[in-house]
């Protein structure tokens, strides 16, 4: 079958596409396999990666590329050939629901988006599977130790990438009408090159650099002219941003919006926490 029909056979089989959003570090792949117990769910599209069940079906691992850009383009299917793995293996699978994991419901629409999928008709946020103590730990965890968490058994990930493999866990799945009894997952714990918790200070230009993507992402319109970055003694960062944009360009978005997909873009590939992001627009033309 032409991968140009997938989003028209995808309705036809009637496939339901499921979202877990919810800021970097949260958790998300930790109760990937809780959301999907719970919605019979039959495969998980998490950082560039198609699951099913203890198994990666297709894709590669952002967790795997060294570099913030790379990893954005590994997570959303950037790559032609990367896309093109994962619609044919999705093609050869007999399913009715699929769950997408990301950071904001932008970012799952463009995976679907991508993927050729219908879009997301139920966008699960974190906060409605995990507790506030459990997104604490999970963040701290993150941001403190740089590890992250793959839901597959560790032989899974050791195959194509054992040198970001750090540990395994066991995780209990015994809520009433969630999951069968008795049930366990092993997740696979990984410190990516990209959030390693040793790294040097987050240099102005790399920062720069994560900015201008998340900004052409946003809106290409807008222009970054100058970013700065203060490290807190918590280890957090506070940025700065001054955009240049037209003046009779319109902002279909809020200035919160775009603070917290900025956010969110720094946060996820380049591993670390952002204490606050204040944007400043000169307007031109």
């Amino acid at each position: 079958m032409n991968r140009l029909f997938q989003f028209a056979f995808s309705k036809l089989k009637g496939v339901k596409v499921y979202a877990l959003v919810g800021r970097s570090g949260t958790g998300k792949s930790y109760h990937s396999k809780l959301v999907a117990a719970k919605y019979r769910i039959d495969l998980i599209i998490d950082d560039g990666l198609l699951i099913k069940g203890n198994r990666i079906l297709a894709g590669h691992s952002a967790k795997k590329d060294s570099d913030f850009l790379a990893a954005v383009r590994t997570a959303v299917f950037d790559d032609e050939e990367h896309r093109d793995e994962v619609m044919n293996a999705l093609l050869k699978e007999r399913y009715k629901k699929i769950l997408i994991i990301g950071t904001s419901e932008k970012m799952v629409k463009k995976i679907a988006k991508r993927l050729e999928l219908p879009e997301p008709e139920k966008i699960i946020h974190i906060e409605d599977v995990a507790s506030q103590e459990e997104i604490e730990t999970a963040m701290r965890i993150r941001y403190t130790e740089g590890k992250h968490v793959i839901p597959v058994p560790s032989i899974e990930v050791t195959r194509s990438a054992p040198q970001i493999v750090y540990d395994s866990m066991k995780v209990f799945m015994g809520k009433k009408g969630i999951a069968k009894k008795n049930q366990t997952y092993e997740k696979t714990i990984v410190r990516p090159e990209f959030s390693r918790p040793d790294k040097e200070e987050l240099s102005e230009a790399v920062l720069t650099q994560m900015v201008r993507h998340a900004i052409g992402e946003y809106d290409p319109v807008m222009k970054v002219k100058k970013v700065r970055g203060a490290k807190n003694q918590d280890g957090s960062y506070s940025v700065s941003i001054t955009l240049r944009l037209p003046v009779r360009h319109y902002i279909g978005s809020t200035i919160s919006d775009l603070q917290e997909y900025v956010t969110e873009c720094i946060e996820k590939y380049g591993g670390i926490m952002v204490r606050s992001t204040s944007i400043e627009i000169e307007e031109w033309g």
